[in-house]
């Protein structure tokens, strides 16, 4: 079973910018459509963004034209390039399997958007 550690989270203003990072291993990265997923406050988990293994991406709403999710499979890792960072973002941000994530997850990144 593939299993997945984030990193890059941190405190940054509102407009501002941070790149998450997914390390996969256990499993072949490369066979795998990934997700990153967010839990805010008080709210459910809910998909940021998605890409296939061949590298086609999708977006929640509240994020296209902000993020960017790749992947490098060479390295057995995925990223999330977030833009123009709003407090709404603000999660604890997590990366899995797409569309049907594995039931154990891993300890997520925290962003947090605040001045």
């Amino acid at each position: 079973q593939v299993q997945f550690v984030e990193s890059g989270g941190g405190l940054v203003q509102p407009g501002g910018s941070l790149r998450l990072s997914c390390a996969a291993s256990g499993s072949i990265f490369s066979i795998f459509n990934m997700g990153w997923y967010r839990q805010g406050p008080g709210k459910q988990r809910e998909l940021v963004a998605s890409i296939t293994r061949r590298g086609s991406t999708n977006y929640a709403d509240s994020v296209r034209g902000r993020f960017t999710i790749s992947r490098d499979n060479a390295k057995n890792t995925g990223y999330l390039q977030m833009h123009s960072l709003k407090p709404e973002d603000t999660a604890v941000y997590y990366c899995n399997i797409f569309p049907v994530p594995n039931d154990s997850w891993g300890q997520g990144t925290q962003v947090t958007v605040s001045s």
